[in-house]
């Protein structure tokens, strides 16, 4: 009998579980209310930009290194996975490491084109009061700035890149599926206890 192991921190499946509750709250609330909406988007910068420090200095699993392949790495390990004979891996395999990177770019762009969207609607938020000190704008205290950029341009933006996220978010879940049944392991039990099977 294979023995289980802890592989995930805490760090790491908390910041898993945030990120998709965050994500799937702003989709769904479609700005409406704004306030929960636009919560949602800031909370998910703040995730990723603590998950992109913890890929750093976190434990092994939780490194970049750790689990960002070459694309040569990922193409053999596809191709395994149509074959039904993956290999496995202790931590994130190859075609893993890569959704990490896209959803980490995917979800990052999603946010910042819904704060320039705020931005030129509105004149608030982080990149309205950014505009307002380039331009040499005095800070106010309503937070209310001139209104800068194209609101039709960032509103088709922040649509585009929000599907994008969405549609790799379904390709995550696939992934984990198959995997699962290939490998004979439950991973989302894993991104919740932690624990894997050693290879």
């Amino acid at each position: 009998m294979s023995q289980s192991i802890r592989v995930w921190d805490i760090v790491v499946r908390f910041g898993h579980w945030m990120l998709a509750a965050l994500f799937l709250t702003a989709y769904f609330t479609e700005g409406e209310p704004a306030w929960l909406h636009t919560s949602a988007g800031y909370g998910v910068l703040i995730v990723i930009a603590f998950r992109i420090l913890w890929g750093f200095i976190g434990p092994e699993h939780a490194r970049f290194r750790n689990f960002v392949y070459p694309l040569a790495d990922v193409r053999a390990y596809l191709q395994g996975l149509l074959a039904r004979q993956p290999k496995h891996y202790l931590g994130h395999n190859p075609a893993g490491g890569l959704m990490i990177l896209l959803l980490l770019a995917a979800l990052t762009g999603t946010a910042g084109s819904g704060m320039a969207y705020f931005a030129a609607e509105k004149g608030r938020g982080p990149v309205a009061a950014a505009a307002a000190l380039m331009r040499g704008e005095p800070l106010r205290d309503d937070g209310r700035y001139t209104k800068v950029g194209s609101k039709h341009f960032w509103h088709e933006t922040h649509e585009i890149l929000a599907n994008a996220a969405l549609a790799l978010v379904l390709v995550h879940i696939a992934g984990v599926v198959v995997a699962s049944a290939l490998h004979r392991e439950n991973l989302v039990r894993a991104m919740v206890t932690g624990r894997k099977q050693q290879p």
